[in-house]
Formats: structure tokens, sequence, C-alpha cells
């Protein structure tokens, strides 16, 4: 199936009039709304008055308002049949007052068919390398993974409270070529080390282009109170990504280092994510969502030229 083909083919005719809202339609909400038949209108919550012409310009219609002044979302109320939340939470605290703002200002008027809400699988906190399903127990580690699962407790009561058919994603790393910091290129060309075989851990990804077609699948075909893990069919170690990555990209492969090493070479963001090991099982998303990955490994998606 072609990257830009909708996952659901043609809609029923009950559905050509369908408004969807976007909240937080960065880079993938963009390709969400590229891949919509041309019947469903495309509305985007912003904060910044210097996006709208980019979005107008995409077909997409954007509405002021700011997650972090609830007073400002009142006209959504009732406004849209879908919603798909993608706007991250606060960079501080272990609560989501965005989407908490969100849900209520959704539970006015006439309530959405359906949300989708674009979690992350860092919720797991570290796994050892095992398999994860989506019926594993969370156990966040980090502040910002608790904020995900508090919003998704937003979510879940939203569905539950609401009536609406609110389900959840939970996305591991996202890539594109064409995708804004989308490739390993500049870490790569920066020389910034990664763990030795024996310390690495399992990493999971999914091509910009694919998680599109997974949000606009579960906005059509997701379960209620679902969670279904948006992630590709690849098994890699986070080391052996970046030697992938370089040998593609004709570079020299990354330092290799033991893990108390890497305490003292790399900031804290990319620590964290080397002190969690998982690897997503991906059954729901094609069984339940139905959908066919265009790029099912990260060998086959860095290779698509921009």
């Amino acid at each position: 199936m072609p990257s830009n083909q909708s996952p659901l083919g043609a809609l029923p005719a009950r559905f050509r009039r369908t408004r969807l809202l976007i909240v937080g339609c960065g880079d993938v909400g963009q390709r969400v709304a590229a891949r919509l038949p041309r019947g469903v209108r495309v509305l985007a919550l912003t904060s910044s008055p210097e996006r709208v012409p980019a979005l107008r310009a995409r077909g997409i219609a954007p509405l002021a308002g700011d997650l972090d002044r609830p007073a400002s979302l009142r006209r959504l109320a009732g406004l849209a049949q879908r919603v798909l939340h993608l706007a991250p939470p606060p960079a501080e605290g272990a609560h989501d007052p965005r989407t908490r703002a969100l849900a209520r200002v959704l539970m006015r008027r006439t309530r959405p068919a359906a949300l989708v809400y674009g979690s992350t699988s860092g919720v797991y906190g570290d796994c050892g390398g095992d398999w994860v399903a989506e019926t594993r127990r969370p156990a966040p580690r980090t502040e910002r993974a608790r904020r995900r699962l508090d919003a998704e407790a937003a979510v879940r009561f939203l569905a539950r409270a609401g009536g609406v058919r609110a389900s959840v994603l939970r996305i591991p790393g996202i890539y594109a070529p064409d995708r804004p910091g989308g490739t390993p290129r500049e870490r790569l060309a920066r020389g910034t080390p990664v763990l030795r075989a024996e310390d690495d851990v399992y990493t999971n990804h999914i091509h910009a282009d694919d998680l599109a077609r997974a949000c606009i699948a579960a906005l059509w075909r997701g379960r209620s109170r679902r969670i279904v893990h948006a992630s590709d069919d690849s098994e890699l170690k986070m080391g052996d990504y970046f030697d992938l990555a370089a040998d593609l990209y004709g570079m020299p492969r990354p330092p290799r280092v033991a893990h108390a090493e890497a305490r003292g070479q790399l900031p804290l963001m990319v620590l964290s994510f080397l002190e969690e090991s998982r690897r997503l099982l991906n059954r729901r998303m094609k069984r339940e969502l139905r959908l066919a990955l265009c790029h099912p490994t990260v060998a086959q998606g860095l290779r698509v030229s921009p």
C-alpha cells in the first residue's frame, strides 16, 4: 500500500462530513491530515499565531487556543466528531493538566464519537529486554512517563464517564528521513558513543508515516479504553540501530563504551533511555486496527529518500 494512502480506503458516505480536531498538530498530525479523504474536515488547535498560515496552506483550519489556559478551549466543546490528541504534557510535574482540561471541555455539549491519545511506551519503565504486550502493568521510572500515564487516566475517564470511544496508542521512537531530527545523522556526526554489546538495551521504533496511518485507523477502528502499541517489527538494540544507520549513510560507526563510561559522557535525557530495555509486541495494531506497515523495519524505513 502506498504510504500516502489512507489505511481505511474509501470512507462510507456517512463519514464524509466528519470533522477531525487535532490537538498537537506537529509533524505527525500534519501527516495524518495529508492522508485523510477530502470529505473529512481537519481542524487544529494552535497557541501560536505564527503557525496559522502554514496550517491553512495544508488545508487545515486553525483554531486559537492554549491547553495551559483552559478558558481558551471553550469553543472546542461539541466541535468535532473525532479528536486526535498528540500534544505533550508540561515539562514538569507528575500530572498532565493539559489532557484533563481538554477532557473536561469535550464532556460538554455533544461529545466526540472517538478520541485517540498518543502516549509513550516509556510508561512501562525498564522491562529487562522482555517482550511487552499491552496488558503489562506500567511501571514508569521518570516523571515524563508518569505525566503520560496520568494523561492516559484522563482519557480512560472520558471513555468511562463520557461515553467516548477513547483509545491510547503507546508510541516508541519516531523516525523518518523527511522528519526534522528524524534520523540519527546528527548524532553520528557528533560521534556520540553508544553502549557496548553486553550493556546495550533494546529500543523500539515507528516510521512517522506508519504512525500517522495508525492514528487514522485507531480513530475509526480503535476499541474503547484499549491500549495499542504503534510500533514496527524491528528487534534491535540501540547500538545496533546506530550501527545500521551509519552503514546506510556511509558514516563511521559510533564508539562503544561501558555503561559506567556513558554516565560521564552523555546528557541525562539520553542516559534515561539507556536505563530501559523492552521489545514491544504489535499484534493488536495489526489485528484490531488492521494496519499493514509500509516500513516494517528501520532498515527499510531509513533507506527511503525524503
